[in-house]
């Protein structure tokens, strides 16, 4: 679970007395909102809030404090060690993971190489804190579901954004690493291409995802997955959010080398994912033994229900 201490440092010392309030909430935390010129954002527990001077949590986005140029600058500095150069890899990709595996979305000035590619940003003038959430023992639920007949099967979870399936899917990264009472532990390799899962701060995961995972940081998923084969020989290998045809060609490739997948995917529903275009040959050869279908109940996010490769229902409605 984020730590107090850890929201606090995110920001330098003289905006500290803004944010004590805050962190003590650091439990039902989730994002910070903050754009140049507009009101602080805070989203606790699925609602948004606003901070005022006194760094108090309010309603009223009136008497709300704004975030200015220089605050946004000092920030940035501050999180980069006063050297922005030095995290200028970081910045292209839009994002920094910081210590407890939080990570600060940004946007500003996009600068292109002559080929179309981004160079760099600058002018960094929003800025999106996500505030990092371990929950252990999250896939309990789900992990009966994994295995048929002893054997883990290759794993699609199909979520709404906002739904927990990084959660799952990296609770389900530490059991089958650590080995549960469906099977011992296996070697599990991660490809994490924003940091999500193991919320890696200079290469050290800032989560447990089990003492049996290596993870490849900040790498694209359909490259990734063919590295980790050639070098790391997994058993299983787990990735967040597919959404492209590269990233599918290479879980067909790490499925015929024998390596087991989990993946999620953004969708409602499971009808919804067997109309995606990109994952038909997939979805059309059964190669994915279960799918886990997450949702909002009464407000509340978990598993909604879970298919077998013939898309029966396994449990659920």
């Amino acid at each position: 679970m984020a730590a107090e201490e850890e929201i606090l440092r995110i920001f330098p010392d003289y905006m500290r007395h803004l944010w004590k309030n805050t962190a003590r909430e650091a439990e039902k935390l989730q994002e910070i909102r903050l754009r140049t010129g507009r009101e602080i954002i805070v989203m606790m527990n699925g609602r948004e809030r606003y901070l005022d001077k006194a760094g108090q949590m309010i309603s009223d986005a009136k008497t709300a404090v704004r975030v200015t140029e220089q605050d946004m600058e000092a920030i940035l500095n501050h999180i980069c060690d006063y050297s922005v150069y030095a995290f200028g890899d970081e910045i292209r990709q839009g994002f920094l993971t910081l210590p407890g595996g939080h990570r600060v979305g940004m946007a500003g000035q996009v600068i292109l190489e002559e080929n179309g590619t981004v160079r760099n940003m600058k002018h960094i003038r929003y800025m999106n804190i996500r505030i990092s959430h371990e929950i252990k023992g999250a896939a309990d639920s789900a992990m009966p579901y994994l295995y048929e007949n002893g054997e883990l099967q290759n794993v699609l979870l199909i979520s709404p954004p906002g739904c927990g399936k990084t959660t799952l899917l990296r609770d389900m990264i530490r059991q089958i690493a650590d080995g549960n009472r469906f099977s011992a532990g296996m070697n599990v390799a991660v490809v994490d291409e924003r940091s999500e899962i193991g919320g890696c701060y200079m290469g050290c995961p800032q989560n447990d995802v089990g003492m049996r995972t290596d993870i490849l940081d900040a790498c694209p998923k359909g490259i990734g997955m063919m590295m980790l084969l050639r070098s790391m020989s997994p058993q299983v290998i787990a990735v967040d959010e597919l959404g492209s045809e590269e990233d599918i060609r290479a879980v067909g490739q790490a499925m015929q080398c024998g390596s087991r997948i989990l993946a999620t995917v953004h969708g409602d529903s499971l009808q919804e994912i067997r109309e995606k275009d990109f994952l038909g040959n997939l979805i059309r050869r059964q190669a994915f033994g279960r799918y886990i279908v997450l949702g909002r109940t009464d407000g509340r996010c978990r598993v909604q229900s879970v298919y077998d490769r013939g898309f029966r229902l396994c449990c659920g409605s």
